[in-house]
């Protein structure tokens, strides 16, 4: 019998209307062409509209146009995969932003307000070319993207015991660790209950009351792996660069969470992991994304000490370096790991002592385990030319991950070798 692609059996569940997927069809292009014009649109008519849901949206992410990128190409790739059977499976994208989406406290009612202000903003920026069957063929797309997202993230708030109407939990700042000059770590117990159960990877969100009134959440990765007897995160001080301003709740977690300070935390999300095979492991980070590594070594050091593992880190200083201490310890806990760190500051005739080089990363002469699975967190510029680097040595794409810290503007099929 023959196998059907996953795609097909997709649409057999998640189906357009025929008169939908005809307009759709028809007026896929022209929405994609004018996707970002339309959710840069839609976002601050939401807002006026019900500034309530400024409590729960990033403003920076607002401000430096991500979050309209993620949205308009979430929708638009969404779309494609309900009218074309060769499109990727969007499963994995919906997955990643249901995630999110928990660790924000995102409810099924806000779906309704979404909806509507992004069709209103389908019809200012397209005008006369809106028709009602227009509208209704693009408001039963995102009712199928919001119906599979709302399923999910009810999933993952009852697996976690969250009740969606209070997904937040007091916990007390109880550590407060300099890891460098920008960066901090700050461990959290909960003040009622045991610690929430997560896994090595994932991220909590962190909300506090700002000076001016409102109130901001901002996603910080655990940077340790379960079994400790609280939560750690470690955050780095966001500073304004050509003029953009300082980052908000990170200066305010820097000045002001001390030892008995009090934090909304939420539930554990994230879908990037670490896996329980006995594959290899090569952890690829720069900067502050080496949090999810550090938990992930954690991880590895309290359950498969065993298990082959190579870490390659690029940083601009050894001084600015985090998490140098926690890591040096959990590779030595394992029987086969080895580490390779950059420094961009170091002259580049630098030599090469004890794991130490100068200069970019460069994974064209380092040793990579046969059968590996990939981890790589860092700028997105990094990371696609790693990924680029590291699918020319052979290694398939779909053994390489990654986790973005934010809106996710770099969606795309894991499988599709040529993304950039």
């Amino acid at each position: 019998m023959r196998r059907l692609r996953a795609s097909a059996l997709r649409r057999e569940v998640m189906q357009l209307s025929p008169e939908s997927e005809t307009v759709v069809r028809a007026t896929a292009g022209v929405v994609a062409e004018h996707a970002e014009e339309i959710t840069r649109l839609f976002y601050p008519r939401m807002f006026a509209a019900h500034p309530e849901l400024l409590r729960v949206f990033n403003r920076a992410h607002q401000a430096h146009g991500e979050q309209p990128r993620a949205l308009a190409a979430s929708v638009v790739a969404f779309a494609v995969s309900l009218i074309d059977p060769e499109a990727p499976d969007f499963t994995p994208v919906m997955r990643r932003i249901a995630h999110k989406h928990v660790s924000l406290g995102i409810r099924a009612r806000q779906y309704t307000i979404v909806g509507h202000h992004l069709l209103d903003a389908v019809g200012i920026v397209l005008g006369d070319a809106v028709t009602p069957e227009v509208r209704a063929a693009w408001d039963e797309v995102y009712w199928l993207l919001g119906c599979s997202l709302i399923a999910e993230e009810a999933r993952l708030y009852a697996l976690a015991g969250t009740d969606p109407e209070h997904p937040w939990r007091k916990h007390r700042v109880v550590e407060r660790i300099a890891e460098t000059d920008d960066v901090v770590t700050l461990v959290l117990e909960p003040l009622d209950g045991a610690v929430a159960d997560h896994r090595a990877g994932q991220y909590v969100a962190v909300a506090v009351d700002l000076p001016d009134g409102s109130r901001q959440p901002r996603q910080y990765t655990l940077s340790s792996a379960p079994g400790g007897g609280a939560l750690r995160v470690t955050v780095k001080r966001v500073r304004g660069i050509d003029g953009t301003p300082d980052g908000q709740v990170s200066t305010w977690l820097h000045d002001n969470a001390m030892p008995g300070t009090i934090l909304d935390v939420s539930q554990p999300a994230g879908d990037v992991v670490l896996d329980e095979s006995h594959d290899p492991l090569v952890l690829v980070s720069a900067g502050i994304g080496i949090t999810p590594v550090a938990a992930m070594l954690d991880g590895v050091r309290r359950t498969q000490p065993e298990r082959t593992v190579r870490l390659f880190h690029a940083d601009r200083t050894p001084s600015s370096h985090a998490l140098v201490g926690p890591v040096q310890e959990n590779l030595s806990g394992l029987e086969d790991a080895t580490a390779v760190r950059w420094y961009s500051s170091a002259p580049t005739d630098a030599p090469v002592l004890d794991g130490v080089r100068a200069g970019r990363m460069d994974l064209t002469d380092v040793e990579l385990p046969a059968g590996a699975r990939v981890l790589l967190c860092g700028p997105l510029g990094f990371m696609r030319d790693m990924r680029a680097s590291l699918l020319g040595r052979g290694v398939p794409a779909e053994r390489i991950d990654y986790e973005v810290f934010g809106p996710d503007t770099w969606m795309r099929h894991p499988a599709d070798a040529s993304a950039a």
